[in-house]
C-alpha cells in the first residue's frame, strides 16, 4: 500500500504522484484496497437511499419499525439466512422441517416474505459496489501492471500489446458492463415488487417479481421516465448491446489488444479501442460484421463517464421507488 497510496491512476494509463490539471478525473487508492474516482462517485448516496428502502419495506409489511424489531428478537437466525446466505448450513429439506416447528403465533410468512424483498435491495447494493471495484481494478491494471514480459526496447510510435494482462483488462471491462446490466434486472424486480407488494400472509407469498428481468420493465408504472434506468436512451442501449454481445456473440475484439504510444523511448499513453456505434448505442453492422473501429473510440477515456451516468440514473430510480413506498398513489 505504501507504494500506491500516493499514486493517482489516470485515464490514459500512466500513473502520477502529482495530478497536473485541476478538475481532471483520476483514481485514488481507498484504505480498504479499492481504487475510486476522485469525483462523481455516488456510492454513499446510493447506499443511503437503499437504507431508506429497507426501512420502507419493513414499515409497509410490518406496519412499523418497532413491530418488526420486536418480531426479529424472537426470530431464529436461519429464517433470514437459509437459502440466501452461505453462513446457513441448512438444506432445503431441513429448512422445510424447521419451518414446521415455528410457533403458530409467530408471523412466519410475513417475515420470510420481507426477507425475500430485502434481499433484492441488498443484491443491488452489492452489485453497484462490484461495478465500482471492477472499474477501479481495470484502471489499476492499465496503469500499474506490466502489459508484456520481459520488457523490451521499443521504437517511438504506436504499438499494440496482447498478453495475459491484456486478457484480464478486457475481462474486467466486460464485467463492468455485465454487472451494470445485472443491476437493470435487479431494479426492475424491485420496482415491480414494490408496486405489487404482497400483504396477505395466509401462506408464504411468491414474489410478484420472481423471474422478472429488465425486459419486463413495461410492467413498471414509471417506465420510460426521463433520467431513470427505465428511459430509452443511448447509454442503456449501449450497456444492453455490449452485455448481449459478450454473453452471446463473442469478444469485443477478435484479438484483444492494448495500444501504447511511445515517445522518446517511454510510454506516454495506453488505450483500448471500442467498436463504432450508431446514435442509438448499437454497434455499426454490415451483414455478419459488427466490430468496426474507424472512429478510434478509446473506451478507457469514456468508461468513468458511463459509470457515473449509470449511477446518477440508478440514484434517481431508487428515489422514485422510495417515493412509491411513501406515497403508493404517486
Amino acid at each position: 500500500m505504501s507504494k500506491t497510496k500516493n499514486l493517482y491512476l489516470s485515464l490514459i494509463g500512466i500513473p502520477t504522484d502529482a495530478p497536473n490539471q485541476y478538475g481532471e478525473l483520476y483514481f485514488v487508492h481507498d484504505p480498504q484496497g479499492c481504487w475510486y474516482p476522485n469525483q462523481g462517485n455516488r456510492l454513499n448516496e446510493i447506499d443511503t437511499v437503499c437504507v431508506r428502502l429497507h426501512d420502507g419495506l419493513i414499515q409497509l409489511v410490518f406496519g412499523s419499525l418497532d413491530s418488526f424489531y420486536e418480531v426479529q428478537k424472537k426470530s431464529p437466525e436461519f429464517l433470514s439466512s437459509a437459502g440466501m446466505n452461505s453462513e446457513a448450513k441448512i438444506s432445503r429439506y431441513l429448512f422445510n422441517q424447521l419451518l414446521e416447528k415455528i410457533p403458530s403465533d409467530f408471523p412466519l410468512n410475513k417475515y420470510l416474505y420481507l426477507c425475500d424483498c430485502r434481499k433484492i435491495v441488498s443484491s443491488l447494493q452489492e452489485c453497484i459496489k462490484e461495478v465500482m471495484q471492477l472499474q477501479g481494478e481495470f484502471y489499476r491494471t492499465l496503469n500499474l501492471e506490466d502489459l508484456f514480459y520481459p520488457k523490451i526496447r521499443e521504437d517511438d510510435g504506436l504499438r499494440y500489446v496482447t498478453s495475459p494482462v491484456v486478457t484480464k483488462l478486457y475481462s474486467l471491462f466486460g464485467s463492468v458492463y455485465i454487472r451494470m446490466y445485472s443491476i437493470l434486472d435487479y431494479i426492475t424486480k424491485l420496482a415491480i415488487e414494490i408496486e405489487n407488494l404482497r400483504l396477505q400472509f395466509d401462506s408464504y407469498p411468491r414474489l410478484a417479481s420472481k423471474n422478472s428481468q429488465y425486459g419486463d420493465r413495461k410492467r413498471v408504472s414509471f417506465n420510460n421516465r426521463t433520467g431513470t434506468l427505465f428511459e430509452k436512451c443511448q447509454l442503456l442501449t449501449e450497456i444492453e448491446n455490449v452485455r448481449n454481445h459478450l454473453i452471446h456473440d463473442g469478444l469485443l475484439d477478435e484479438m484483444p489488444k492494448v495500444y501504447r504510444v511511445i515517445s522518446n523511448g517511454k510510454c506516454v499513453e495506453k488505450f483500448l479501442l471500442f467498436p463504432d456505434q450508431d446514435e442509438d448505442g448499437r454497434f455499426m453492422t454490415y451483414k455478419n460484421r459488427n466490430l468496426f473501429y474507424y472512429n478510434e473510440n478509446k473506451i478507457n477515456y469514456r468508461l468513468p463517464n458511463i459509470v457515473q451516468e449509470f449511477q446518477k440514473r440508478l440514484l434517481l430510480t431508487l428515489e422514485m421507488i422510495v417515493d412509491k413506498i411513501n406515497n403508493p398513489q404517486y
